[in-house]
């Protein structure tokens, strides 16, 4: 999981938040905020991850809002929280490319008007990344496309 900045047309900056999975590339749960606090993430976290579908880890930076509370919400819902080091974003290289692919893919062409304006552009990016959008890594296929055909088998 992790936040990118993104500047508005009345230069403020709204913050986007994500949690990806590593093994198929696949955006779990992605939203939209002016002010991220560890309250809000622990929300999200919640969230991102119903049912007993939590994963056994998860990457996150040393970010001063990923806190106790956030750290505490990851641990009680039976995942293992692992830091990155700091200056190090490397080493969640997954996440760091997805956010360049995003910003070469659509921040690039378009200036944000404000929260909803992210937010809608953010779901439309996210559906196109999971259904239209091929990844070498993955051999040339799409994410959910070729996750679900092979759920259905």
């Amino acid at each position: 999981m992790d936040f990118f900045a993104v500047p508005t047309l009345t230069f403020g900056v709204l913050y986007c938040f994500f949690v990806i999975s590593h093994d198929r590339r696949r955006i779990l749960h992605c939203s939209v905020t002016g002010h991220p606090s560890s309250e809000w993430i622990s929300q999200h976290l919640r969230g991102a991850f119903p049912d007993n579908s939590a994963p056994g880890y998860l990457n996150l930076d040393r970010a001063s809002n990923f806190d106790g509370e956030v750290v505490g919400t990851v641990t009680i819902s039976g995942i293992q929280p692992k830091r990155t080091s700091f200056r190090s974003p490397w080493q969640n290289g997954v996440a760091e490319r997805w956010v360049g692919n995003c910003r070469r893919d659509l921040l690039g062409y378009v200036i944000v008007l404000n929260e909803r304006h992210l937010k809608r552009l953010m779901s439309e990016y996210v559906r196109y990344y999971h259904e239209d959008r091929t990844h070498l890594a993955l051999e040339s296929k799409r994410p959910v496309v070729e996750w679900l055909r092979k759920i259905q088998m």
